[in-house]
């Protein structure tokens, strides 16, 4: 399948695999671009030691690193430790862009801006990034509230109208190819994937977590603010976090005031119970895409079940005259 992503970035497939932080270390990101997507290593908050390991473990293969902005506002050495590397590609989210493109430039990075509102996309593409991701709401982790059925045509169009050479790419909710297949028809010139690809053998998440996670369907996911703020992690007021639900979550995603109030005991709490895996209280960050994933599978058969799936779907197609 060529695509102007594949084309560009030399891809066999039109795949993103969404640098989750903390999720995505260099062997799940090696193993995206081995089967040829691109892999993007998770730099989330900016752990310069981490970020080193998991490029050591990608080895030659190349893979992109994917950043939070406002985190590498507050530590800009992280960008200069990321692009030393040169990743195919700089992955930023939740921030202006804009300071870090010229270094990106210099070093011959492509940046790819992930938005989550129209007005944000625009922005992007008057930086002149080089891809937008338009994330809709239903995307596990962080975002806001737009869905993708209507956000990533409306970017679509806006750069059709504008004449632009910035690629796009959907996001939230795609972890198949139906989803890829949608993203394309939806004017999108690829898709990026994270839940599909937090559900794999590569990913830095616990065993113990997946079984119990996949036991469950996309409406027992919920957008809040409780996991960053037992975590103490003080993300901008506009964003939230797309979990799947817990008990401890349930109890506190209304007061968040109350948990503020508590939080010394029931930041030990959720500790422990990390420590130990308690699904009565761990929420992870996965979105609605989770109730179409069935076990965890090895990245690279991911991909090629979705380019199988892909060309099944090209080839059945309906012939609308």
């Amino acid at each position: 399948m060529k695509t102007r992503l594949t084309e560009v970035f030399g891809l066999s497939l039109p795949v993103i695999q969404a640098p989750m932080a903390f999720v995505a270390g260099g062997a799940l990101a090696a193993a995206v671009s081995r089967a040829g997507g691109l892999g993007l290593i998770g730099g989330g908050y900016g752990d310069a030691a981490w970020i080193e390991a998991q490029f050591d473990i990608a080895g030659d293969t190349p893979v992109g690193c994917g950043l939070i902005s406002f985190a590498v506002q507050d530590r800009p050495q992280l960008l200069d430790q990321v692009l030393k590397h040169r990743p195919r590609a700089l992955f930023l989210s939740f921030a202006d862009p804009a300071p870090f493109l010229a270094p990106a430039r210099a070093a011959g990075v492509p940046v790819i801006c992930q938005v989550q509102t129209f007005r944000d996309a625009c922005h992007a593409l008057d930086l002149g990034v080089d891809i937008v991701v338009a994330q809709g709401g239903d995307a596990g982790g962080h975002g806001q509230s737009r869905g993708t059925m209507a956000f990533v045509p409306e970017v679509a169009d806006e750069i059709a109208r504008r004449g632009s050479d910035t690629l796009l790419c959907a996001a939230g909710g795609i972890a198949d190819a139906r989803g890829v297949l949608a993203a394309l028809a939806l004017g999108a010139d690829g898709a990026v994937i994270g839940t599909r690809f937090w559900a794999t053998q590569e990913a830095l998440v616990d065993p113990r977590l997946v079984g119990p996670t996949l036991a469950h369907g996309g409406d027992d996911t919920i957008r809040t603010r409780v996991v960053d703020t037992v975590r103490r992690i003080d993300w901008p007021g506009r964003y939230s976090g797309r979990v799947l639900r817990s008990p401890f979550v349930e109890r506190w995603h209304s007061d968040d005031a109350g948990l503020r109030q508590n939080l010394p005991v029931q930041e030990k709490l959720w500790q422990a119970a990390v420590a130990r895996a308690d699904t009565s209280v761990v929420a992870p960050f996965v979105g609605e895409a989770v109730g179409l994933i069935r076990s965890a599978e090895a990245a690279a058969d991911v991909i090629a079940h979705i380019r199988a799936d892909l060309q099944k779907g090209l080839r059945h197609s309906p012939d609308i005259t």
